[in-house]
């Protein structure tokens, strides 16, 4: 939901002198991983030797059967709360505005598979050209490493990073099997790399990454459901993943707010009635604005956030999401503080992926 983040002040911020940790042993009171696939990212983010047989076991199909499964209970979640909070929620407009946009985008059958498109970071025709225009930015031409996010929409863009020989950051499906993986072109082959920018391809080929990974992020990639080029307000499809990711990276000090923020869009996706003074803190305003049609640069005064909003993140995300038990466990040790909860929330729930 749009209210799943956390907040870390300075104080909080990682200390670069210390020295890694693995995924889970930093303290024994750490939440440990509870399926057989938080087990093989611990492995793989220590023991980069085992991909090889790792690969071997791989299940394509249960995988993507899996995903889908859980994809769809998660849009379901979110149907029934854009019902609910359109009745009786001060944050309603979000989803009216959501609607409008999902509903414009079949209607004119600017929507591109997966469809429906609502409750989706929505796909969109000449998706690839908004992406070559976002290639062509300077800021993605100097760039080392590049998080993108994992939506359809973005496969392009995940592809030109690749192809490119920059380094790919993308998160895995919902944060609900680990964290951040990372793909190198070095590690790949011209037959594997398109491959490898579809969420399969990132469980396959990627290396998971745990929070101590010393890693400098150049530009972020973020899909959107509509988008105001005006002020830079963005509105994402209500889980409130790119806002975790965010929050995340600038805990691990892989971005800062200098870090650009850019976002790939059809142009019936721009709004201008995104009201800045009703968003939050937490929300993630962008930078850089690309369509298949034109490159918008938003000069968004809006704050970026400054870190994790813990009093927002509901006990029940906090329960699906095992990377932000062990960064909350890490911080409470840390300050010898207990760090608060946010409101109760219904989360569908998350799928066993066997390998």
């Amino acid at each position: 939901m749009d209210t799943n983040v956390l907040r870390l002040t300075s104080i909080f911020t990682r200390k670069q002198s210390c020295k890694s940790l693995s995924f889970i042993s930093s303290s024994k009171n750490l939440t440990k991983p509870n399926s057989p696939f938080q087990a093989r990212t611990l492995c793989m983010s220590s023991n980069n030797n085992n991909n090889s047989s790792n690969k071997d076991s791989f299940n394509e199909a249960t995988f993507e059967s899996q995903r889908l499964t859980l994809d769809s209970k998660a849009r379901e979640t979110m149907a029934e709360t854009a019902k609910r909070e359109l009745k009786e929620d001060p944050r309603a407009w979000k989803w009216e505005i959501r609607k409008r946009v999902w509903d414009l985008m079949e209607t004119e059958n600017i929507a591109q598979n997966p469809r429906p498109v609502h409750h989706r970071i929505p796909n969109f025709v000449e998706a690839a050209f908004a992406a070559k225009k976002l290639g062509e930015l300077e800021v993605f031409q100097g760039a080392k490493c590049v998080k993108v996010n994992p939506d359809s929409p973005q496969k392009q863009v995940r592809f030109l990073t690749l192809s490119e020989g920059k380094k790919l950051l993308t998160p895995q499906p919902r944060l609900r099997t680990g964290f951040f993986s990372v793909l190198e072109a070095s590690n790949l082959t011209l037959g594997t790399i398109n491959e490898a920018c579809t969420s399969v391809g990132v469980a396959k080929y990627g290396r998971p990454i745990g929070l101590d990974e010393k890693i400098k992020v150049d530009l972020i990639v973020i899909g959107s459901v509509a988008v105001d080029p005006n002020t830079g307000a963005r509105l994402g499809k209500g889980e409130g993943f790119a806002e975790l990711e965010y929050g995340m990276l600038r805990y691990m000090g892989a971005i800062d707010n200098t870090t650009l923020v850019v976002t790939s869009v059809h142009d019936r996706q721009l709004v201008d009635d995104i009201p800045v003074e009703k968003l939050l803190i937490h929300d993630v305003p962008v930078d850089i604005i690309c369509t298949p049609t034109q490159v918008i640069f938003t000069n968004t005064t809006i704050p970026k956030p400054q870190g994790i909003y813990w009093e927002k993140l509901s006990r029940e995300k906090l329960g699906q999401i095992w990377i932000l038990r062990e960064l909350k466990s890490r911080i409470e040790l840390e300050t010898g503080q207990k760090l608060p909860s946010g409101p109760s929330e219904k989360l569908p729930p998350t799928a066993r992926r066997k390998r």
